[in-house]
């Protein structure tokens, strides 16, 4: 089905994670408001007169870092601010996707028109006029100490100035190549456009959302193979009813979704007293995840409505900021990795019991009887390397000590090593997701039960792609299948049109990027926490 492309107006106010689904993919257009433009006019003009009284304005009139008490007269500005921009192209690797180098240009033109930037309207309607264009600056992904993402966005600074590197129409080319072919001039830097371009945390904040929603994704996935993985072991669901009375808010939605998303399926109860707490505490686990996340999504969002430059214009004045430290999101993100560590934990434990034979005369490695195989137990090593692999990138890093620019710069947040960690993390949740569901398949068709609703779903997709176990066999390629599918957008918009959390899966617009760019067309209000 085609949607009109949605239109989003940009005024300074935070976004939302629909609005930068949209933007990232290059499936909304932007503009700025015209009190936003208005709000830089203002700023712009204080700047200006700044520096027409002869006052020092840092990163505009002076050097930067250890270089600040150098000042340029107004025959050398052109060269130093267009050197400035260019010098900070120096990240390193692998690039960002599109996706994040898009989101991040939204968040600058945001955050620039809470007026309190002062650079010039026309750096911004740079920005915007490269979006439309769909011209998007390389990022290399290492170049920042999280304080700035000076050599990550001074790689799109740059880039507008026509050197580097960008992909435009899918090409990955030269910038000046790409202006040409855009039809497009380089921008001239203005005294403060520079530092503007360069000294923000733009690219971390849009990298932050984009992972932080995949770790949305990610968990709503791992939840439902927990619900499967219960089922196939017999497990009461006393503990997810309790719950709704006793628990937090956040666990009582869980145990509330875990009973409506098991209720088509009337399994056999193997519980003696009581369950292991892997089973019996996943309202528990899930709960406090999911608490985190919407902390932390909500803490993302918000940055992306605020100035972080440094300096900043505030009360008719220019002034030095600290607003370029980031700890906030960052620390709420490294508490979200040692959620992750816990997930997968859970999620390991549950493995572990569908194939010691201790549940529901299941048998040792989920060998059907009368077979000569060896089964699933070395698959379960896997799972344990995967739990291990998340639980090694929860320690955080952000307190450790680095000190640079001659003492003056000793404090760093290492935001984009968190959130690569962070990543990381998700790609092995995926996989443990996968092998739950290929474990809680067979140990299903084994006994001979019937899943229905969401497990029905998971044990569908699973059977779609590895075959009941009964001789041994290889399994890589099965398991980065099931993979693939449950992490696809098309399987996470039917979970969550089967049995929806609203206030998780609306605030992080989970689920296919149509439903997103029809949300957003007809404008529907944003669900919140």
């Amino acid at each position: 089905m085609q949607h009109e492309r949605p239109g989003i107006e940009l005024s300074g106010r935070p976004l939302g994670f629909a609005e930068m689904a949209a933007i990232g993919a290059g499936k909304a257009t932007i503009s700025a408001s015209a009190t936003g433009m208005a709000r830089i006019a203002i700023a712009r003009e204080i700047v200006e007169d700044a520096i027409a009284s002869g006052m020092p304005v840092y990163g505009s009139t002076t050097g930067v870092g250890a270089m600040k008490d150098v000042e340029w007269s107004a025959d050398e500005l052109d060269t130093f601010n267009l050197g400035l921009v260019r010098a900070h192209h120096f990240g390193t690797g692998t690039p960002f996707s599109c996706n994040v180098v898009r989101n991040a240009m939204a968040i600058r033109v945001n955050t620039a028109l809470t007026g309190q930037v002062g650079c010039t309207p026309e750096l911004i309607q740079a920005y915007i006029t490269m979006l439309e264009a769909d011209l998007i600056p390389v990022v290399r992904r290492t170049g920042s100490i999280g304080c700035a993402d000076i050599g990550l966005m001074g790689q799109i600074g740059a880039v507008l100035t026509g050197v580097g590197e960008a992909v435009y129409r899918g090409q990955r080319m030269q910038a000046a190549e790409a202006f040409r072919a855009a039809g497009l001039q380089p921008v001239r830097m203005a005294p403060r456009d520079s530092l503007a371009s360069l000294s923000i945390n733009a690219v971390s904040f849009a990298a932050a959302a984009e992972t932080t929603r995949n770790a949305a994704a990610s968990i709503r996935i791992l939840l439902a193979t927990a619900m499967m993985a219960a089922g196939a072991l017999g497990a009461s669901r006393d503990p997810w009813k309790a719950v709704r009375h006793v628990g937090t808010a956040r666990e009582a939605l869980i145990g509330a979704w875990l009973c409506n998303a098991s209720d088509d399926w009337n399994w056999p109860v193997a519980t003696h007293v009581q369950d292991p707490l892997s089973l019996r505490m996943i309202a528990q686990v899930f709960g406090a995840v999911i608490e985190n996340l919407l902390s932390t999504g909500h803490k993302i969002l918000a940055a992306t409505g605020r100035s972080d430059d440094n300096p900043v214009v505030v009360e008719g004045r220019v002034m030095t900021s600290g607003g370029s430290l980031p700890l906030d999101v960052t620390i709420l993100l490294e508490s979200a990795a040692l959620c992750m560590a816990h997930a997968a934990r859970n999620a390991f434990n549950r493995c572990v019991i569908l194939g010691n034979g201790q549940r529901r005369d299941l048998p040792v490695n989920l060998v059907p009887p009368g077979r000569i195989a060896t089964g699933f137990g070395p698959i379960i090593k896997l799972a344990g390397e995967i739990f291990s692999r998340v639980l090694s990138m929860s320690n955080p890093v952000s307190a450790q000590s680095l000190v640079v620019a001659a003492g003056l710069e000793d404090e760093a947040a290492f935001l984009p090593l968190v959130i690569e960690r962070f990543e990381r993390q998700m790609q092995a949740l995926k996989r443990l997701a996968a092998l739950e569901a290929l474990l809680s398949a067979q140990a299903i068709d084994i006994l001979g039960d019937e899943p229905k609703g969401v497990a029905a779903m998971l044990y569908e997709v699973v059977r779609k792609h590895a075959d009941f176990y009964i001789v041994d066999r290889p399994l890589s390629a099965e398991v980065e299948a099931i993979e693939e599918e449950l992490g696809s957008d098309d399987f996470l918009s039917k979970l969550t049109e089967q049995v929806p959390i609203a206030s998780f899966d609306d605030f992080f617009a989970l689920g296919s990027l149509d439903r997103i760019e029809e949300r957003l067309t007809r404008q529907e209000p944003l669900i919140s926490a």
